[in-house]
């Protein structure tokens, strides 16, 4: 695995350095050595936050923690990956998926019990009347979700808005 490391509002030590790489390390059984892990340390005032992404064709494997130690978001970071790689092994492998040829061919193959089917237990039907992103936003807010699917009244798509940290939102728009 190629490990790049950045960082914002922190200097990057080599403690850090070798903390980051020695933990995220772990990783390695799990993926072939041209994988690249892209991680970014950061603090905002007394959060110490580590986000990591692993760009598999076309998908992504992300996490971010934050905690008042750097040491122990590095730490719960590894941990909140491997629990994915495992609970998902089986979703990753599939042919639909199309990216086995990232991982390890032993990770792969081998066969756990732990893996945990993904159900979906609901289905929701409603009618969705065009609208703009600012007044989608705003029915999110009043239902008191943290997004909202709506119909695009400028484009006439399928659209999502989304709570953000520090109480903004996004917007998700089809890419076609």
């Amino acid at each position: 695995m190629r490990i790049t490391i950045t960082g914002r509002n922190i200097e990057l030590t080599e403690g850090l350095k070798a903390a980051v790489e020695e933990r995220l390390g772990k990783l390695e059984k799990y993926f072939t050595p041209d994988t690249d892990v892209f991680v970014t340390l950061s603090v905002e005032k007394e959060r110490k936050k580590i986000e990591v992404t692993i760009p598999i064709k076309g998908h992504m494997i992300r996490s971010e923690q934050v905690s008042s130690d750097m040491y122990v978001s590095i730490d719960l970071v590894e941990e909140v990956i491997e629990r994915q790689l495992k609970k998902y092994r089986t979703k990753l492998a599939s042919k639909k998926m199309n990216v086995a040829d990232n991982f390890n061919s032993e990770f792969i193959e081998t066969e756990e019990g732990d893996d945990e089917e993904v159900k979906i237990v609901r289905t929701k039907r409603f009618g969705m009347k065009p609208m703009y992103p600012e007044d989608a936003c705003v029915q999110m807010e009043l239902t008191g979700h943290d997004f909202f699917v709506f119909r695009n009244a400028e484009t006439d798509e399928v659209n999502v808005v989304y709570k953000r940290k520090g109480n903004t939102f996004g917007l998700i728009e089809p890419e076609c």
